[in-house]
């Protein structure tokens, strides 16, 4: 197992496109670090100016933990593209390249593959969210500086005290593996029906996308469905930068998360053992 493991590793890995997610992620965290170190002060003060009149706030107010935190907030958000180039290729890629009914060929039954493959595509995700950490929070953290973190939200603004604040990024960083983890899995799943990796990769953004809008519109149908979509709780991560940090809804969060995960892998594994490969 570990030795298909690190074989289907190395199908990753050396591919050029798996490339292309670590280069966004750096080239993203760099333009906004330089962005925010150039004009940090006066996006702050615009976005605090209603505050600032009943408050001194004072300090270093725009440091590595805030940038960090815009930083997921934007990045976040566009991964699951990220993810689905590497995820979507996991099947449909084989098919495609006329390899998969020569791996089928040997001594490695169906759903075994499927696992060793949603196993590449996880480590894969992760790397990916860990190469996120070290751009976003090390790196700005190295560039300026600690202090306590402002988390301003739409009516309210929270200030978590610099020695509160990394636990919360380890455990936000490890929620965001259990969301793009489901992501891959989706995607996964999608690339057992196509004989290219590109269907997989824009169907599984399509779903994203739709998903995420459903999620946002407050209206009493999609108010209803909201609870039930995987999009409406890859955000969890949030909750874990508020001042108590709701531990039973972020629970509830990661639970739907891993069902889903479970369901799409059962469902991938459910149909490719009865598909007819014909490439």
């Amino acid at each position: 197992m570990i030795r298909l493991l690190l074989i289907e590793l190395y199908k990753i890995f050396r591919r050029p496109r798996t490339y292309i997610s670590f280069g966004v992620v750096t080239a993203t965290s760099l333009i906004f670090q330089l962005a925010m170190k150039a004009g940090g002060r006066e996006f702050f003060e615009f976005g605090m100016q209603d505050i600032s009149e009943q408050f001194n706030i004072q300090g270093n107010i725009i440091n590595g933990y805030l940038v960090a935190y815009l930083i997921l907030q934007s990045l976040l958000i566009q991964i699951p593209l990220l993810v689905a180039l590497v995820a979507g290729d996991a099947l449909a890629g084989e098919a495609n390249g006329g390899t998969l009914r020569l791996i089928l060929t040997r001594p490695v039954s169906r759903t075994r593959l499927v696992m060793i493959k949603f196993m590449a595509s996880s480590i894969y995700t992760i790397m990916l969210i860990v190469w996120l950490a070290v751009m976003a929070l090390f790196l700005s953290l190295l560039v300026f500086g600690d202090g306590d973190m402002i988390n301003l939200k739409s009516e309210t603004f929270i200030l978590l005290l610099k020695h509160d604040v990394m636990w919360r990024y380890a455990c936000a960083f490890g929620f965001a593996c259990l969301a793009m983890t489901t992501i891959a899995s989706l995607s996964m799943l999608l690339s057992a029906f196509a004989d290219n990796s590109i269907g997989p990769i824009i169907a599984t953004m399509g779903i994203v996308v739709v998903f995420t809008i459903l999620s946002n519109l407050e209206l009493p149908l999609f108010t209803a469905i909201n609870p039930y979509l995987f999009t409406s709780h890859m955000v969890g991560w949030k909750g874990f930068f508020d001042a108590d940090v709701p531990y039973r809804a972020i629970g509830k969060s990661a639970m739907v998360l891993f069902l889903y995960t479970s369901g799409f892998l059962a469902a991938t594994i459910l149909y490719f053992n009865k598909k007819d490969i014909t490439s």
